[in-house]
């Protein structure tokens, strides 16, 4: 009897000794509601912009090459008050009221549409090159992470998206797969041209920038009223230039690098580039410029032009480059107005050395005209370009600027500028010579230019 009162007894006390066990364990151990969270937007700056965008040359510090386009530091400590609320430099995203962040609208904060790069979620409108520039696209977990962190209000702090979509590595886009070389104007059943720069290859590490001159195919003049432009993933820029003289122009057909594979410039590139006037393109490689109603460029009779893009890689595999343009043409009976080039040159430069230059010129029209576009040229000390219109009741007004010699914007005005016989334009240029030697207009690298290219047509 008393060695099953004292089994009882030992089992009580045991279970009393579990019980306390677990009671401790419940008391010593946070409760979810204890547990500092780690933030939605801290999430995706350690996961994406880091890693991702908050790299040397991209959106580090205002050192990158590229900061004067974009303006946006994402580096840790600043990328919060950088992204959300704040509007973007990129001229189409801040036509349509876009913010880099807008709390609670996806569809209207550049950073997503730059993030997805697959351009059918929005219209098929693209607001300049995808990102990450040179990297490989965010996963379909990340994208949709940062979509609803926006659509959440985009908060500083507080977790209001699924971590665990941080950690879904689907590829949101193939670059073997997604991308589809657009159709040729004969395709779609309308009168235009197809130029092409086949696909090539951009090795690791490595920008491409290349030119090559292609035949437009016509055998009789044309008249061109719309450009549309097509580049595959990374590209930072396509231009289609023009030639101001045709003695002595570059093959055929032939792809011309503008550095060498040690990254060294090829002069003989950087040469040919001086007899360069400015068709179309820019920065904004994927897009499409209607001139205005009643006006086209001409092209005369067997035409060529110079067919520029420039891809990054910042990969350690080797990417791909590929380009399309299509030119639209109309009647002769359907233009009222042949639109020109400006290619207003001042060549007369005196930089002093170690020393900041501004020099300013006017140029004037000697008919009336109407400005549609507009973009600059300089060298690579030319730290700030600006377009005045001179003379008439406009006279002084800013009309263009450009702070990245590089890279220069291409301006398209909706409501083209009129000017009267004796206004045109001035251009203020501001040059910072850092180097020893005084410099003055010329074709190398170690000289300077100073030009205003464009479009316009005379009424």
């Amino acid at each position: 009897m008393k060695n099953n009162l004292r089994k009882g007894a030992i089992i009580i006390l045991g279970a009393f000794l579990i019980i306390t066990a677990c009671s401790k364990q419940s008391i010593d151990t946070p409760s979810p509601a204890n547990v500092a969270t780690v933030s939605s937007f801290s999430l995706m700056q350690d996961k994406i912009l880091t890693p991702s965008c908050a790299t040397s040359g991209c959106h580090a510090s205002i050192s990158d090459n590229s900061y004067k386009q974009h303006g946006l530091i994402l580096e840790k400590s600043t990328s919060y008050v950088n992204l959300v609320g704040v509007s973007p430099m990129n001229a189409d995203s801040k036509a349509e009221g876009h913010l880099r962040v807008k709390a609670y609208k996806s569809l209207e904060s550049l950073l997503f549409h730059k993030l997805e790069w697959n351009s059918v979620h929005h219209g098929g409108k693209v607001y300049g090159s995808p990102m990450p520039l040179g990297g490989t696209a965010l996963s379909v977990g990340q994208i949709e992470f940062v979509r609803r962190w926006i659509e959440a209000g985009a908060p500083a702090t507080g977790e209001v998206a699924d971590a665990k979509l941080l950690d879904d590595k689907t590829p949101s886009f193939s670059v073997i797969d997604d991308f589809k070389a657009m159709n040729s104007p004969k395709t779609e059943g309308v009168d235009g041209f197809q130029l092409k720069v086949d696909k090539f290859e951009v090795a690791p590490n490595f920008e491409r920038e290349l030119f090559v001159r292609r035949m437009v195919g016509n055998t009789s003049e044309i008249y061109v009223n719309r450009i549309k432009l097509q580049s595959r993933p990374n590209s930072h820029h396509m231009v289609l230039y023009d030639y101001r003289n045709l003695v002595g122009l570059p093959a055929v057909d032939v792809v011309r690098d503008l550095r060498n594979s040690d990254n060294g410039l090829n002069i003989n590139t950087l040469l040919q580039m001086q007899n360069h006037i400015f068709l179309g393109g820019g920065t904004q490689s994927n897009q499409e410029y209607v001139f205005p109603e009643g006006t086209a460029l001409l092209l005369p009779a067997n035409y060529s032009m110079d067919l520029n893009p420039h891809y990054f890689n910042k990969t350690n595999t080797i990417l791909y480059g590929e380009n399309y343009v299509n030119l639209y043409t109309t009647a002769k009976s359907n233009v009222k107005y042949v639109v020109k080039t400006i290619d207003f040159n001042n060549t007369n430069l005196t930089i002093f050395p170690n020393a900041k230059t501004t020099i300013s010129k006017d140029f004037t029209f000697g008919t009336n005209v109407k400005i549609v576009s507009l973009t600059s040229h300089t060298h690579k000390y030319g730290e700030k370009y600006v377009v005045k219109i001179f003379g008439g009741a406009r006279n002084g007004e800013v009309v263009y600027e450009n702070t990245d010699w590089e890279h220069p914007a291409v301006i398209n005005f909706k409501t083209p500028i009129a000017l009267k016989k004796g206004e045109g334009l001035t251009s203020v240029v501001t040059y910072n010579n850092t180097s020893n030697q005084k410099l003055a207009f010329g074709l190398t690298s170690d000289d300077e230019m100073n030009i205003i290219f464009g479009y316009y047509y005379e009424e």
